[in-house]
C-alpha cells in the first residue's frame, strides 16, 4: 500500500510562472523541502490515503497517459515525496524524531521567520520597526501608569502586511509597561484543539533574548493539568507569539519578560455545539489562566496575537475576494459584530457569533479572544484600528489593532 500523504502539510499554487503546478511545503520544519507537482500528477496525490496500492496508481498513470511503461514515474513519485518528508512513513517518523529531540534539548528558541517575515539583522528591523511605528521607542521606566492597559490585541499577520493594526496596537502601550510581564496568547495553528501548549524557553529574535517566566509558565502548567502541554513543539515554528516579541524589543529592549502560551482552537464546540468550556481540559485552563490574571493583577499585560476573517480562493472560497470591496464589506460587518462583543466583554456572545456557519470567516484568532473574555471577565475592548489585506490577488485576511481596560 502507498504511504499516506501527511495531513499537516500546506498545498498552494505555484507563484511561479514557468512552473505551474501545486506546491506542498512543510510548515511544521520537519522538512526543509519545497515541491511542485506538475498539472497533470496533481490527481496522483489522492492515491497516497493509506488506502491504495502502487498498481492503483499505475493503472491511473497508464490511462491519463497512454503508456504502458510507467513503473519509473510512480517510483520517481513515491520516491520523491518519501525523500521530502512529505509521507506517514518510515523516513518521515526518523525526521520528525530527530527535529523533536533537537527542539527539546535547545535551550532557546530560534527566530525561526527571521530574514523572511521581517529583517534579520538588529538594525535593519530597528530601522524596519521604528518606520511602522512612526514614533520613536519609548525609554523603559519602572514606574506603572495609575490606569495600566490592560492588555491589546494585535495581529500575527507578517508585520509588513498589518502595519496600520501593529501600530495602532502597540501605540497603546507607555513606557510605564515595561517592567510588567507580557502574557502573549497567541493563535495556534499547528497545535492540538481545546489545550494551551506551553514553554519554558527563552525567544531570541535578532534583538536578544527575551526572558520566559518559567515560574509562571509552571504555575500556570501546574494549574491546567490536562489543559495544557508543555514543550509544545509547535513553538518551534509559530509566528503568533514570534511576531509580537519583536514588537514589544522594539518598544523596551531585548530583555522583556514574557509568558508565551499558544492557544488551540475549540474544534469541538464549533462544530458539534455547545460552549468550550465544556470540555474540562478546556474548563481546567481557563480557569487556570483567571487565576493567573487575579492573582498577578497589574504585573501582567496581556497580548493576544491573533488575525480575523480569511477569505478567497487560498482559503478554499469560491470568490475572489478583494479588501473592502464586494464580499468583503458584508465581511466587515460581521468582524465588527464579533469586536462589538469584544467590546461588551461579551464572551458568550462573541462565541455564538464565531459558532454561526461553524466560522464561515475563519477567524484563527477565535480561540484566544475567547480565551482571554472568558479568564478576565473584567475585560472591556476599544477598536483602535480595523484593516483588510491582500494577501495575495484572489485572497484577503482581516485583523485589528484592539486595547482592553478594565470595567
Amino acid at each position: 500500500m502507498l504511504a499516506r500523504l501527511r495531513s499537516t502539510l500546506d498545498f498552494m499554487p505555484s507563484p511561479v510562472e514557468d512552473r505551474p503546478g501545486l506546491v506542498i511545503r512543510d510548515p511544521f520544519h520537519f522538512s526543509d523541502a519545497t515541491l511542485i507537482i506538475p498539472p497533470p500528477l496533481v490527481p496522483c496525490l489522492e492515491f497516497f490515503d493509506g488506502e491504495q496500492s502502487e498498481l492503483d496508481l499505475r493503472a491511473f498513470l497508464v490511462r491519463i497517459s497512454g503508456e504502458l511503461d510507467v513503473s519509473g514515474l510512480v517510483q520517481h513519485l513515491v520516491e520523491t515525496l518519501s525523500s521530502a518528508g512529505f509521507l506517514e512513513d518510515e523516513n518521515f517518523a526518523r525526521l520528525r524524531e530527530q527535529t523533536e529531540r533537537a527542539f527539546a534539548e535547545a535551550p532557546v528558541r530560534e527566530p525561526v521567520h527571521a530574514g523572511a517575515a521581517y529583517p534579520a539583522e538588529a538594525a535593519e528591523l530597528s530601522a524596519t520597526l521604528a518606520g511602522y511605528m512612526d514614533q520613536p521607542a519609548p525609554s523603559a521606566t519602572p514606574s506603572i501608569a495609575r490606569d495600566p492597559v490592560l492588555a491589546i490585541a494585535a495581529p500575527h499577520v507578517s508585520p509588513f502586511g498589518g502595519v496600520e493594526a501593529y501600530r495602532a496596537a502597540y501605540s497603546a502601550l507607555s513606557p510605564a509597561d515595561a517592567e510588567r510581564t507580557f502574557v502573549i496568547l497567541g493563535t495556534s495553528h499547528y497545535g492540538e484543539p481545546d489545550r494551551l501548549g506551553l514553554t519554558r524557553k527563552r525567544f531570541v529574535t535578532p534583538f536578544g533574548e527575551a526572558r520566559t517566566d518559567t515560574g509562571l509558565v509552571d504555575r500556570l502548567a501546574a494549574a491546567a493539568g490536562g489543559g495544557a502541554f508543555m514543550e509544545d513543539y509547535c513553538h518551534a515554528v509559530e509566528h503568533s507569539i514570534e511576531f509580537q516579541v519583536i514588537f514589544l524589543q522594539h518598544l523596551f529592549g531585548p530583555h522583556i519578560r514574557i509568558l508565551p502560551v499558544l492557544c488551540g482552537s475549540y474544534a469541538r464546540s464549533l462544530y458539534l455545539g455547545g460552549m468550550p468550556e465544556d470540555n474540562e481540559h478546556v474548563r481546567r485552563a481557563l480557569g487556570a489562566l483567571g487565576d493567573l490574571a487575579a492573582k498577578e493583577g497589574d504585573r501582567l499585560l496581556w497580548l493576544l496575537g491573533v488575525d480575523m476573517a480569511h477569505m478567497g480562493r487560498r482559503y478554499g472560497d469560491a470568490i475572489d475576494a478583494h479588501a473592502g470591496q464586494n464580499e468583503m464589506a458584508e465581511v466587515t460587518l460581521r468582524d465588527r459584530q464579533r469586536i462589538e462583543r469584544m467590546e461588551h466583554g461579551d464572551a458568550q456572545g462573541f462565541w455564538s457569533l464565531v459558532q454561526e456557519n461553524h466560522d464561515d470567516l475563519k477567524w484563527c484568532g477565535s480561540a484566544p479572544i475567547y480565551s482571554f473574555l472568558r479568564a478576565l471577565p473584567q475585560a472591556r475592548a476599544s477598536l483602535l484600528h480595523y484593516q483588510q489585506w491582500n494577501i495575495d490577488e484572489r485572497s484577503v485576511v482581516s485583523f485589528a489593532g484592539v486595547r482592553f481596560r478594565s470595567s
